[in-house]
This record gives C-alpha cells, sequence and structure tokens, in this order.
C-alpha cells in the first residue's frame, strides 16, 4: 500500500493555483524546509504580482504584498528592520525578470541578507499567457501565436547565471519535472535558506515549472517539456556557493 506523503502543516488550505500548476509543488517543498529547519514561526515572505499572489491563501507563513515587480526591494527592507527572520520573496519570472528586474539584480548587486525563490514557467502566467524574459525559441503564447522569434524577442534571460555574476551567497537552478529533479530542487532551497540563516548574504534558486493551462498541454506532458525541452536550454544545478 503507497504511504500518502505528509501534507506541511504551513500548508494549511487547499491552494487556488490551476491544475498541474508547478507553484502547489514548489510552495510544498519550500514549505517542508522551513519546516525541517524549524524557522516556520520566523519567516516572512514577499510577494508582488502575479500567480505567486495566491500563496498567501494557503501557505502559513506571514506575509507582505509589494507592487509589481518590488517585493525584493520590500523583502530587503523587512530583513534591515527584521534581521531575525527569515525574509524571503516568491516570484514567477515575468514579476523577477521582467518589470521587477531592476529589483532583482539591485538586490544581488547589494547583497541582501534575503532569499528568492524564481518560478521559471515561461509565459506570464496569471494575465493570459504572453511570451516572456524565458519563453524559449519557437514557443507559442498569446502575443506570439506563430511562436517565439529570438531574432524579435532575444534569447532567454538566464537570471540565475546573470545574478552569479555578482557577490552573493548561494545561486541554483532547479526542476520539479520529476521525482528525482524534485529532490535535486528541495536541496537547493535548503541551502538558499540556510545561506540567509548563516549570514553569508543574497541567496536565489529558480525552479523550472510547467505551466499547463497557458502552455496548453496536459500536466504530464508539460512535465515531459520540462525534461525533454526547457531542461536542454535552462542547465539545472548549483551555479555559486555550492560547496557550502
Amino acid at each position: 500500500m503507497t504511504k500518502k506523503l505528509a501534507i506541511p502543516k504551513l500548508i494549511y488550505s487547499t491552494h487556488t493555483f490551476c491544475p498541474g500548476c508547478g507553484h502547489g509543488t514548489i510552495s510544498k517543498l519550500l514549505a517542508i524546509v522551513l519546516e525541517e529547519l524549524g524557522i516556520a514561526e520566523e519567516s516572512i515572505g514577499a510577494v508582488a504580482v502575479g500567480c505567486a499572489c495566491l500563496l498567501p491563501e494557503s501557505f502559513g507563513t506571514d506575509w507582505i504584498q509589494a507592487q509589481h515587480g518590488r517585493a525584493p526591494a520590500v523583502a530587503a527592507g523587512v530583513k534591515r528592520v527584521r534581521p531575525n527572520n527569515f525574509v524571503f520573496t516568491y516570484q514567477g519570472d515575468g514579476d523577477a525578470g521582467a518589470i521587477g528586474i531592476a529589483e532583482t539584480l539591485y538586490a544581488a548587486k547589494r547583497n541582501e541578507h534575503i532569499t528568492t525563490i524564481f518560478v521559471n514557467n515561461g509565459v506570464f502566467g496569471m494575465t493570459g499567457g504572453q511570451c516572456a524574459p524565458t519563453s524559449l525559441e519557437g514557443q507559442k503564447t498569446a502575443t506570439s501565436k506563430n511562436g517565439c522569434d529570438y531574432s524579435k524577442n532575444g534569447n532567454p534571460l538566464e537570471l540565475a547565471e546573470l545574478l552569479s555574476n555578482f557577490d552573493v551567497g548561494y545561486i541554483a537552478r532547479g526542476s520539479i519535472a520529476n521525482f528525482k529533479e524534485m529532490n535535486k530542487t528541495k536541496e537547493y532551497i535548503k541551502k538558499a535558506v540556510r545561506c540567509q540563516l548563516e549570514g553569508r548574504g543574497y541567496s536565489f534558486v529558480e525552479v523550472l515549472a510547467p505551466c499547463p493551462t497557458n502552455w496548453k498541454l496536459p500536466p504530464v506532458d508539460s512535465m515531459m517539456r520540462i525534461e525533454n525541452e526547457v531542461m536542454t536550454h535552462f542547465k539545472c544545478g548549483e551555479l555559486k556557493g555550492g560547496e557550502k
């Protein structure tokens, strides 16, 4: 008989993400890590605009709402006045990689003692599935009906690689394409959290995730697309601080 996986206590309600959405899995991994490290009660999250805004409805840490793209700036302020709390942002690729790119870069430049969980699903999820900074060549979206064209849209933003150029504590990219990758991603998140707890500065984990609704694929096929297509471009692993 298959043993049912325990739901973290931090997940206090059923989430309202779309069926097959990666946010449910990623938030569960984060909740498990916070509980394993015993800091769930001392954690404060910041969200801005996008599907990430639905997380506070089911995730039982304290939360603060920021303007679109400004979660890193808000989180940095919270950490400076509450240095003993674990402070994190939870953001999508449109939020942290498009309108909020300046806030993301400058949080890393200043080596702010915050942690960012960056969900890369290749589209602007909440607003209709438009082409995002992370969309891949040929990907059909609401604003690229014939497929994303690098000659017009530019190459995908590799945010983890970009941030690793700064003097920061920890940078990694994971995936939830299968159980093996989920376990790796959980360890990346745990290392990012410990980076902050140990006072080593800014930490960032990018997670490759599916958006079945806007990809117009069944959930299983969405997972296969991550493994067979998305992960071939966005290489997973630790980019900085992995020796810790």
